[in-house]
């Protein structure tokens, strides 16, 4: 399958508003594309490198995990994940490697397919699946494809429709989104900038609504994305 069959098979997704409902049909179309029996999205924000379990699906049915949640910061699988922003298929000591100090994949699980989806060259989440019909044979070329959906999925939730104007933004919203996607968290960027903890969440608060995003991850990812903060 092409990138031209791949934009073919997710093309209707982009009439799908409800932003639950669009992620739900990705990881169906996900599923009915690859030779996969389950998906499991997970957000994933570059400070602390974290984890945190959004939805799931297997045979059909809507998993809930948003009480999952990770650093991948300590798992050395993950590396070039973020390094090359490709899908890549991990079993034997490469699965050993992929865990993480807080989160351990159940004994069942015998490998595991990671397929990070971006935003242009953000990682914004992960869609990770455990089980594959038959033997999992997942070669470069087949590895390639699943990237390229990826991709598209990732280029379906950045409608521009759905992010605000960035030139809005004060110059001391850009700084205090600056300082979080360095890792610091309100108290440290209160006493740096001066201010108070409830202003700086007073900004944050701002710049969301500004964006119309719904969260910080979010907001960071489409402000790297267009170069407003580095």
């Amino acid at each position: 399958m092409n990138q031209t069959e791949i934009l073919n098979q997710i093309s209707h997704l982009k009439n799908i508003s409800n932003q639950e409902d669009k992620l739900y049909s990705i990881l169906k179309t996900y599923i009915d594309i690859f030779p996969v029996e389950d998906a499991f999205l997970y957000r994933y924000s570059p400070i602390g490198y974290l984890c945190e379990g959004v939805i799931g699906l297997s045979s059909s049915r809507i998993i809930y995990i948003r009480e999952e949640r990770a650093s991948i910061k300590t798992s050395p699988g993950f590396i070039p994940l973020l390094k090359e922003k490709k899908a890549r298929f991990y079993s034997g000591i490469d699965l050993i490697k992929l865990m993480t100090s807080d989160y351990i994949f159940p004994s069942t699980i015998n490998s595991v397919l990671v397929v990070p989806l971006c935003i242009g060259e953000v990682i914004i989440g992960f869609i990770l699946s455990y089980h594959f019909e038959g033997e999992p044979n997942f070669d470069k070329k087949l590895l390639n494809t699943i990237t390229h959906f990826a991709k598209f999925s990732g280029g379906l939730l950045d409608n521009n429709e759905m992010v605000g104007n960035t030139e809005s933004l004060s110059k001391r919203e850009v700084e205090v989104m600056q300082r979080i996607s360095c890792g610091e968290n309100t108290k440290e960027i209160a006493s740096f900038l001066g201010i108070s903890n409830l202003t700086v969440q007073q900004y944050v608060k701002s710049v969301l609504k500004k964006l119309t995003v719904q969260n910080r991850t979010h907001a960071i990812a489409v402000l790297l994305r267009k170069g407003i903060i580095g």
